[in-house]
């Protein structure tokens, strides 16, 4: 695996690979990797000639200071396991390098934008879609691979890459779940043994409502899975709601062909989302 640092290197790298024809694959990440990660890199594997990894704490894109100072960095781990998948090149670039002077950056991502995630970390996804922009000039990628974990991160993302006309297939892949159920995530290492018991009460009820999906009313749905959440100490519930998978409106129909069901919650002072697609 080469480990590039600067976008110079990157874009000379790539351009010397495309002019051999090769296909290129970005998956983009925060380090702190798990088996989620990993499995993207094995689908860029089936999808492209190289695939590329970047590792970059992007601090535009946390509404608060604490969470960045606190998000986890086990750099060799990660870079053993990148080896181990069988990456090709491992973008690790510094704050400086991908922001050398101060910038502003702001893009019309639609109403979307301000629901759910967007209204509980205002101005998210303008840093999302700063520093994904920034890595797919730099990668110049054919496809690029996201975790449905987040899945409102990847409808933003490829408003993002429309926007600006990016010829970028944008592939969202399964979520990773540990044996228990629980969506896997950078941020599990900061639970405690019991926040972790509590923790799974987010599948628990994404699997009550996709088991229960066209057989009660979608508001009956909505209402038991909320009451999962209550009267548990330590777990704070954001949000729970079913909605459309373009739009993240609320849906009124069960017969609509794109539903999922999302959910976020603070499990002790960790922040959890998850979801299901359910049609």
């Amino acid at each position: 695996m080469e480990v590039v640092n600067t976008v110079s290197a990157l874009k000379s790298l790539v351009g010397t690979l495309k002019s051999t024809g090769k296909k290129i694959a970005l998956v983009p990440t925060m380090g702190a990797l798990h088996n989620g990660h990993i499995s993207l890199i094995e689908r860029a594997l089936d999808l492209a000639d190289i695939v590329i990894c970047s590792i970059f704490v992007n601090p535009t894109q946390f509404t608060d200071p604490k969470d960045l100072e606190r998000y986890p960095r086990p750099l060799q781990k990660d870079l053993n396991m990148l080896i181990g998948a069988g990456c090709n090149i491992l973008f690790i670039p510094d704050v400086q390098e991908m922001y050398p002077e101060p910038e502003q950056w702001y893009i019309d991502l639609g109403e979307t934008e301000f629901l759910l995630e967007g209204a509980f970390r205002k101005g998210h996804y303008q840093g999302v879609t700063q520093i994904v922009k920034k890595l797919f000039d730099a990668a110049t990628p054919d496809v690029a691979l996201f975790g449905q974990k987040d899945f409102q991160q990847v409808l933003m993302i490829r408003k993002m890459t429309s926007i600006f006309a990016m010829p970028i297939e944008i592939v969202s892949c399964p979520i990773i779940r540990e044996r228990d159920g629980l969506a896997m995530s950078s941020r599990n290492i900061h639970l405690s043994e019991t926040d972790r018991k509590h923790a799974l009460i987010l599948s628990r009820a994404l699997q009550y409502v996709q088991a229960n999906f066209r057989k009660k009313p979608l508001q009956e749905l909505l209402e038991h899975a909320k009451s999962f959440f209550k009267n548990v100490a330590g777990l704070e519930l954001e949000y729970f709601t079913i909605a459309n998978g373009e739009t993240l409106q609320p849906v009124e129909n069960d017969a609509e062909v794109n539903i999922v069901a999302l959910v976020a919650a603070r499990v002790g002072t960790t922040r959890l989302i998850d979801n299901m697609i359910l049609s």
